[in-house]
């Protein structure tokens, strides 16, 4: 459903990313592999899992090309399902293929993205470029991205709606010491067309309702623009190890503000273990056109209840190892990887309430909070 593909799938992926990875020391074609995962969800009443493969062959170390197929299979009991619709269970299937270029000390990419649901389709392009200079201590990279989505409601053949979504990003890194690495990033997103729900409701008070309140249909602006800049280090320690920081700070034209602080730890051993924690802290503050209760119908130009544009804090703790081996007995596998990550999540809601809790006043309901694990488990081989 479109519920879940705009808001939990996007803020699944955002809040279990770990730090994305820094350009290197100098321009170089990732290695050829193949990654087999499988993620899960479970909090709040929604749960998503599914596997995800990805192989990448380059051709004398100038070409590289690669393939992604991911797939979700979602099933949703959430607060904002059982509120106002029934439960429901689908899937979302994903295919991504790119290919990679390498001349001299520049590295250019470009990749196709589809993905496909009952009610959802998407497809989005991206190019990217990379230059190192200064003796590759200094790195520059852009990237931009298109991407146009088709909105559909189930149950009604007549609804289609579009948007059209651009991407822009400058990052730049510096090798500050032979132990540290800095990046600093921009990011600036427009979205322009239907960017709701087609399935998502305000309530509003209304005496004439045995409830107190009722119901109407979210609206929104139909244009969007977003920015976001995040600084992050990485640093070696004298026994192999190192730490990395990050700090995002992202703001929109609907009022949204939003920051976190995230810093983690990564530990490698002699018998090939690694060990990893990190811990991420997330704030924001509520669209301005967003309200858990409005005084009446109708009673602004724009609508939303959606809890992802509400004032909410969110922790997470997580951890992972890996373990790298070789297989002997295929030549033709240079080495072998497996992982496991999980992720503890809380959220807590500062202006969403809990619409379940009956028998009080409205407006005066237990403010939300749940909390959920996300695991990834995969192997990794290069050959």
């Amino acid at each position: 459903m479109q519920l879940m593909r705009r808001a939990g799938v996007r803020l699944l992926l955002l809040l279990t990313a770990m730090l994305p990875g820094m350009p290197g020391w100098a321009a170089v074609l990732p290695e050829d592999r193949a990654d087999v995962m499988y993620h899960g969800y479970d909090g709040g009443g929604l749960q998503v899992n599914g596997p995800s493969v990805l192989v990448r062959k380059a051709y004398k170390d100038k070409v590289s090309v690669w393939a992604n197929y991911y797939a979700d299979m979602i099933s949703s009991a959430s607060i904002d399902v059982v509120t106002t619709a029934s439960k429901y269970s689908e899937k979302r299937d994903e295919a991504s293929v790119g290919v990679d270029y390498l001349r001299g000390k520049t590295f250019m990419g470009m990749s196709y993205t589809s993905s496909e649901e009952s009610d959802y389709s998407a497809q989005s392009f991206r190019l990217g470029v990379s230059q190192d200079f200064f003796g590759d201590l200094t790195t520059l990279g852009l990237t931009y991205a298109r991407g146009r989505d088709e909105i559909r409601r189930n149950g009604d053949d007549t609804f289609r709606r579009n948007a059209d979504r651009q991407n822009f990003r400058v990052d730049l890194t510096q090798v500050i010491t032979k132990d540290m690495l800095v990046a600093i990033g921009y990011e600036g997103i427009t979205d322009e067309g239907y960017l709701n729900n087609p399935y998502r409701q305000v309530r509003f008070l209304d005496p004439n309702d045995a409830r107190g309140y009722a119901y109407e249909a979210e609206i929104y602006p139909s244009t969007k623009t977003s920015s976001a800049v995040a600084i992050r280090s990485l640093y070696y320690l004298p026994w192999r190890a190192s730490v990395r920081g990050e700090y995002r700070y992202y703001s929109d034209s609907w009022g949204v503000s939003a920051w976190n602080l995230e810093v983690g730890y990564v530990h490698p051993f002699d018998n090939g273990f690694t060990v990893e924690g990190r811990y991420r802290y997330y704030t924001q503050d509520a669209a301005d056109f967003y309200s858990d209760l409005f005084p009446y119908q109708s009673a602004q130009n724009f609508l939303a209840r959606d809890k992802e544009l509400a004032s909410f804090t969110n922790h997470v703790v997580g951890a992972g190892a890996s373990y790298r081996f070789d297989v002997r007995w295929l030549p033709f596998i240079k080495r072998s990887e497996i992982n496991l990550f999980v992720d503890w999540m809380k959220f807590d809601y500062d202006d969403f309430r809990d619409v379940r809790v009956g028998g009080v006043t409205p407006g005066d309901e237990p403010l939300y909070g749940f909390e959920s694990l996300v695991f990834r488990a995969f192997l990794s081989v290069w050959f």
